[in-house]
């Protein structure tokens, strides 16, 4: 892990280096870790949902905190994740609707304010 990208040294010193502060623009999406937990399956067996996540922060002051926040972001979103699929009937597909809104709550709720936009990949249950 290199740990001057959390603080934003990295870019500091990138440009003090370099002498100018050009270069590629930084792209707005970060992939968060994927969120695993066990639910229940018809029959009494149980399974695993997934689901991935990213977020699109277009304010860099933003992106820089959400980069410094991941492990909580992480967090917060295993327990959401948990919530939901404690309350899924075995059989049932999930709410993604309902997920989606409470993992976007997650966000801002960890961030501390609103500006990164959740985007969900895939939400599976096997």
């Amino acid at each position: 892990m290199d740990r001057r990208a959390l603080l934003g040294l990295k870019d500091n010193a990138r440009k003090t280096a370099g002498g100018g502060g050009g270069g590629a623009p930084q792209p707005s999406y970060i992939r968060l870790p994927t969120i695993t937990t066990n639910v229940m399956r018809s029959g009494g067996r149980r399974g695993v949902m997934t689901v991935e996540t990213g977020l699109d922060t277009p304010d860099a002051a933003l992106r820089t905190r959400v980069a410094q926040s991941a492990p909580r972001l992480t967090a917060a979103y295993a327990v959401v994740v948990q919530q939901s699929a404690n309350m899924l009937l075995p059989g049932a597909p999930p709410d993604l609707e309902r997920l989606v809104a409470q993992l976007q709550a997650a966000t801002d709720r960890t961030l501390g304010r609103a500006g990164a936009r959740l985007l969900i990949g895939t939400v599976m249950v096997v």
